[in-house]
This record gives structure tokens, sequence and C-alpha cells, in this order.
């Protein structure tokens, strides 16, 4: 078993869309920066809104910015690119010597413990809220493109934090729910259904 004890936030109640940003600002307090999550979606955190127009809704791509606030129970969330590229800015921000953002989409699970969870460093991770199935929709028009983005819902994203014969565990902010455990073959699944996207940070010494 592995278990790193990284700080934990919870999103109830002041976040309720906003576990992408929460989460990342538990892997920085984790990596020694001191930030908020209101400091890290006021100054980190792009976002796009929503508009109906002549019965079809326009929106952002959330591969470039959080759809909607994470202040707000109707926002949707955002990719691991955005997340990525918000943290890469805040450790330039903070550290003299900033180690390097990953996007590890399509890592396999395995790689996201040997190169990051081994290593002491938690690894942002999407998955479904309560590891749900995955739900379909709903769709949007993008404003960049024009070209019809279907969301995929019940998304979510946690801390990844340790791992033991049976699973892995996650500092898990919906709901409060701390430090929890969730079996593995389920884990995997509903990772592979959020696009297996991950964020994880690397030093140059590694």
């Amino acid at each position: 078993m592995k278990l790193i004890h990284a700080p934990y936030i919870g999103q109830k109640g002041t976040y309720p869309t906003g576990c992408e940003s929460v989460s990342a600002v538990m892997l920085l307090r984790h990596l020694g920066v001191d930030i908020t999550v209101d400091e890290f979606i006021r100054n980190y955190l792009p976002m796009g809104s929503f508009e109906t127009r002549d019965g079809q809704l326009w929106g952002p791509d959330p591969r470039r910015v959080f759809c909607g606030s994470p202040y707000d129970e109707n926002g949707m969330g955002c990719y691991a690119p955005v997340i990525r590229t918000a943290l890469e800015k805040v450790l330039a921000d903070r550290m003299p010597d900033p180690p390097l953002v990953v996007d590890e989409t399509g890592a396999p699970m395995e790689a996201l413990i040997e190169n990051y969870v081994n290593y002491d460093i938690p690894v942002v991770f999407w998955a479904c809220i309560d590891m749900r199935p995955p739900v379909r929709g709903p769709s949007w028009r993008l404003w960049d493109s024009g070209k019809t983005f279907e969301w995929t819902s019940n998304e979510h994203c946690m801390l990844l934090v340790g791992y033991d014969a049976e699973g892995y565990w996650f500092n898990d902010p919906y709901e409060n729910h701390g430090l929890i455990h969730y079996p593995k073959e389920l884990t995997q699944q509903r990772h592979l259904a959020q696009r297996a996207m991950a964020v994880g940070v690397r030093y140059p010494d590694r």
C-alpha cells in the first residue's frame, strides 16, 4: 500500500462545480505553494459562458476554458489542458525553479502510479462523481469553431493519492468525502469514460 498525505479541501457549498480547481489546489499545497481555491479560480482559471441563440445553445470548449463558473451549480467543468496551463502559470509565479506540468491524458494507471504516486506526487485525476455511470450530454455549439460538442455528464475531478491491492485512494472533494477508496476496475472504467484525463507534475531530477 502507498498513501500520500496531501492536504484536503472540500468543494461542498462554495465550489459546487469546482472539483478541477479544488483538486489542483490540493496538489499545489502538497508542493508547498500557498494558494487558495479562490485565488486559483480568480487569477489562473480561464472561464467562458453559455448563450442560447435561435434555440441553439452555444458555449466554450472545455479543452480551452472552464465552461461556466465553478461557483455555479449549473457550471460544467474543464478538461486536462486547462488545468495543466493553469498549474504552469501558478508554479511559474510561485516557484523560482518550477517543475514540469504534464498532461497525462491516456496514460495507463500503472504509469500514473509509477511516475508520480511512487514519488510522493499526487495526480489530478478525472473520473465520475461517486463512480456513477457516465451520462451522454448535454451538447452545445462551440464559440470558436461552430462544431457541436457533447459533454459527458457525471464528470468529476479528484486527487489520486495512493493505491493498494484492491484499488486506489483519492482526496475526493465531492460532498466533503475526504480520503476515499474506490475499486481498481471501477476506477479504470470511469476514468476511461472521462477521456482518461490526468495531470501530473515532474521534477527535472527524475
